[in-house]
């Protein structure tokens, strides 16, 4: 089975047989529940929910592998800069001081910043796995088919089928392009210099350019050949009808974001879980 990197794998299990309307709705209905609070025990549940449906999937790590680096790098760089620039900002959230240790008057390390800052990392780790799911467990043409089915533009939506589609080729290339420029004796390990490796490196993405700039013009004549555009409305080969599955996935989301508006209005009586009173 093919499970390179951004790659659309066909499997069959209750994530794929999801509709793609089901898939982005289920995304952003619980992107929602998590985004209007600060309540870490709604965004662990949602968390939770997250994971279950992203093991359903059965997605591989070799799929998510680039995505999952980029996502500790922001997440580490957030924690490192909110507490760089706003280091208090916890304490005047929650009203209260609980040190953990001094390094300076400005910088204190409490738990009211672990507690804000926490339950930003917690926002992230809730919804990226819906995220992925969504475009990795959805085939690109469904996937413009469904966005399009909600409102948005079929041009827009297809420029982003499109582009997932493209992301797999493109790597290949690049992989293929580094094996070639190797075997003429471009070094690209640790063993050579950083500038020379930039160097190399620069070698394989000169021919990458063009390449693509190739594949974008056949795109483009293809689509002026069929007479992309010239409709306000398009149909789709590739759109499912809702079954019993797409509601169950769609009440449990919904169910998550009615928990985040309760806990809001009639729990917490405001954005925040305050555990310090």
């Amino acid at each position: 089975m093919n499970t390179k990197l951004f790659d659309y794998v066909e499997r069959h299990n209750f994530i794929y047989d999801l509709s793609g309307v089901t898939k982005f709705l289920c995304f952003m209905i619980a992107g929602a529940a998590v985004m209007f609070t600060y309540d870490i025990r709604v965004m662990v549940v949602v968390f939770v929910v997250s994971i279950i449906a992203f093991l359903l999937s059965q997605i591989t790590f070799k799929q998510i592998r680039l995505m999952v680096i980029y996502v500790a790098i922001f997440i580490a760089m957030n924690v490192i800069l909110t507490f760089l620039f706003s280091p208090q900002y916890g304490v005047e959230i929650y009203g209260t001081k609980h040190v953990i240790f001094e390094l300076t008057e400005r910088y204190t390390l409490t738990w009211e910043q672990v507690m804000y800052q926490g339950s930003k990392v917690m926002k992230y780790l809730a919804i990226i796995p819906l995220g992925m799911i969504f475009i990795l467990a959805t085939h690109p043409s469904e996937m413009a088919s469904s966005m399009n089915r909600i409102g948005i533009p079929y041009k827009a939506t297809y420029a982003l089928a499109l582009t997932l589609r493209y992301f797999p080729d493109v790597i290949r290339d690049y992989q293929d392009i580094s094996v070639a420029q190797q075997a003429r004796g471009l070094d690209m390990s640790h063993k050579e210099k950083f500038t020379k490796r930039l160097k190399n490196i620069l070698n394989i993405c000169i021919p990458l350019i063009f390449t693509t700039l190739d594949r974008i013009e056949l795109i483009s004549n293809a689509m002026d050949l069929r007479s992309f555009g010239m409709h306000k409305k398009r149909t789709w080969y590739c759109a499912k009808k809702l079954n019993a599955k797409d509601y169950l996935a769609l009440f449990i989301c919904i169910a998550l974001l009615a928990l985040s508006i309760y806990m809001i209005i009639f729990v917490n009586h405001s954005r925040f879980y305050n555990p310090f009173t």
